[in-house]
């Protein structure tokens, strides 16, 4: 093996060195905003469309907060007329269930075919008259929950409409 070293004692020659180059440093002009007096017409529009702004900004804030708090109690009682559709949903599914339950056990009791017949009939006619009425409640609730809903909104939309006209 060969003893290589790594380090040496010799003084290095020197590289050629690479020229600096130097920029040449500009300063930036000052610009000076000449003093002028602004005169009173264009200091007093200034002015104004600067409160006009303001005014504007405002309202449209007290608009907007208002709009919110339309729009979360609309939703608030949409959410509960939802919710009371929903019972009465399954309150009228239940008491169906039962009827059909309830038919179902007097069906074992019967003796003859007419007496099938007429029970049939019979439990017909009252499914029919329950589910017409189940039918126009459900429909009156909705209705119900529907302007309940939509009648603030439509209410604010209208009054936010003649404000601005």
């Amino acid at each position: 093996m060969s003893d290589i070293s790594t380090t040496s004692n010799k003084p290095k020659a020197k590289s050629a060195e690479l020229p600096k180059l130097e920029i040449p440093r500009f300063e930036m002009p000052k610009f000076e905003i000449p003093k002028m007096e602004v005169p009173a017409a264009f200091r007093e529009l200034a002015e104004k469309s600067v409160t006009q702004y303001k005014d504007s900004w405002e309202k449209m804030k007290a608009a907007t907060e208002e709009a919110t708090d339309v729009i979360e109690t609309s939703y608030a009682t949409a959410t509960k007329g939802f919710a009371d559709y929903g019972l009465k949903v399954i309150e009228a599914t239940r008491a169906n269930t039962n009827a059909g339950f309830d038919f179902a056990g007097k069906l074992l009791t019967v003796k003859s075919v007419s007496d099938m017949v007429e029970l049939s009939t019979t439990h017909l006619r009252s499914q029919f008259e329950a589910l017409s009425a189940q039918g126009k409640e459900l429909t009156a609730l909705a209705q119900k929950v529907t302007t309940e809903t939509t009648a603030p909104l439509k209410d604010t939309m209208s009054n936010a409409f003649k404000k601005v006209a």
